[in-house]
């Protein structure tokens, strides 16, 4: 009896460890195309652009496509704002062209954000693009059939539990705006406080449950069976969510069996494919080891704000890139197009630049692997292995004076060490330190030369 207990647990622990590893496979499959991508673009992009971060003629703090809620805008003031909502000048092979020439190979756009807009034609709710507003046409379709055009993975942003529209979506308890002067603010922060965030007795007239069965989950099998392959589901804050209520969404998913998500859809038990660190790059002793993806702003709002213009560097955002391949993560930088449908100036100009230094330098960033090198004061370094030897990508944001770029701590034999820009070969010396690369004068590009170093073994 012993013995045959034993087995059968023999049994059993064989049959888990090979579910398991098939499931490992399965997901190690569907993540390579992302491991290789390392860059994509967001896009935020709602009525809320419409208001263009202001309400009544005042800033609202954190405006974009939080203003309904940090203005506590009543629903039918904000459904009205959105009937003028007309985005003519919008050309999704524009928007797609441009995230192709600054060297992106994915596109996530907000399908619907917490404001429970939908951005595409919608059985589940009347309160979408085609149906509330004087456009009357769905946006996603044009821009599932310019990614398939161009070779970019399409992803929809959805917001699963926050929809401060359709009735029973959760709502974040946030404050009435610093940026206005509401008379009635201490009713409304009363009334937030006592319904768990609503402002407007018309977001309470159905249960949250109501609201998964009725609009979430319908809207979710729309985005997943009328657009094509849809390579990324990226849920955002699962404010009262519950697991029952996750596992239906979850669910959902198997339309699409190649699809990839996030870690947002509920806490800790809906873990997804990957972490999303927002506005930030983790230092090296916060990774552990999992798929990662930085989510980012160009300016200091996600959603158009007509009155944002901390506008980051070309510099800045090129470097913001190499440092989070060099630590085995992507970036997921965003675009929050104007209510006309158009990307702003600033936004193109630098995705033009991003593609300038990508052009020359992508192949030190694509399909690369984390650097298990600390990472050097004058720069960073991501690598790539083959059989027998790896390819140290040296990237140099401070150009050294004295023409001595040391490698600490890697003597393995030098096949070979070039500039990435014109395969300039360059010089080389071992020592107990490292290697010594000797380069010219002065830096090829001034953003961040790379320096390709081909050396045989592995680091």
């Amino acid at each position: 009896m012993k013995r045959s207990i034993a087995c059968l647990f023999v049994v059993l622990s064989c049959f888990c460890c090979s579910v398991h590893a098939q499931q490992d496979t399965s997901r190690e499959e569907r993540m390579q195309w992302w491991r290789e991508a390392r860059f994509g673009m967001f896009i935020h992009w709602g009525d809320y652009a419409q208001l263009a971060g202001s309400y009544k003629g005042h800033e609202i703090g954190r405006g974009g496509e939080w203003i309904m809620n940090r203005g506590k805008i009543p629903v039918a003031d904000y459904q009205a704002s959105a009937r003028r909502f007309n985005p003519t000048k919008y050309d999704a092979d524009a928007w797609v062209r441009m995230a192709k020439d600054a060297g992106m190979k994915y596109i996530v756009i907000t399908a619907k954000h917490h404001d429970g807009f939908a951005m595409f034609k919608s059985a589940a709710s009347k309160w979408n693009i085609a149906d509330a507003t004087p456009y009357g046409k769905d946006v996603l379709k044009p821009l599932a059939e310019a990614c398939k055009k161009y070779g970019i993975r399409l992803g929809f942003y959805y917001s699963q539990a926050q929809d401060w529209n359709n009735p029973g979506g959760a709502a974040a308890r946030k404050p009435a705006s610093e940026g206005w002067a509401n008379p009635d603010s201490a009713a409304i922060d009363a009334y937030t406080l006592a319904h768990k965030g609503h402002w407007d007795p018309a977001q309470t007239t159905a249960s949250m449950g109501e609201y998964i069965d009725k609009v979430a989950v319908p809207q979710v099998k729309e985005l997943l069976t009328n657009y094509g392959d849809v390579a990324v589901l990226w849920w955002d804050t699962p404010t009262d969510m519950t697991d029952e209520y996750a596992q239906k969404l979850k669910d959902a998913l198997k339309l699409q069996p190649h699809i990839i998500t996030n870690d947002r859809l509920k806490r800790p038990n809906f873990p997804g494919d990957y972490k999303t660190p927002e506005q930030k790059i983790p230092k090296p002793h916060e990774l552990d080891h999992t798929d990662w993806e930085t989510c980012m702003t160009m300016n200091g709002t996600w959603g158009y704000k007509s009155y944002d213009h901390k506008w980051k560097s070309v510099e800045t955002l090129v470097r913001n890139l190499v440092d989070i391949a060099s630590k085995g993560g992507n970036y997921l930088l965003n675009v929050g197009p104007t209510a006309s449908g158009e990307f702003p100036d600033e936004s193109i100009q630098s995705l033009q630049g991003i593609g300038k230094w990508m052009k020359v330098n992508g192949t030190a960033i694509y399909g690369t692997q984390a650097s298990p090198l600390d990472a050097p004061e004058w720069g960073r370094y991501t690598l790539k292995k083959q059989a027998g030897t790896t390819t140290l990508y040296v990237h140099v944001f401070n150009w050294p004076e004295d023409k001595q770029l040391l490698i600490k701590g890697v003597q393995l034999p030098v096949v070979k060490a070039a500039l990435l820009a014109g395969n300039q070969s360059l010089q080389t010396s071992t020592a107990a330190d490292g290697i010594t690369i000797q380069v010219p004068a002065t830096a090829p590009d001034a953003i961040a030369t790379v320096i390709s170093l081909e050396l045989k073994g592995n680091l």
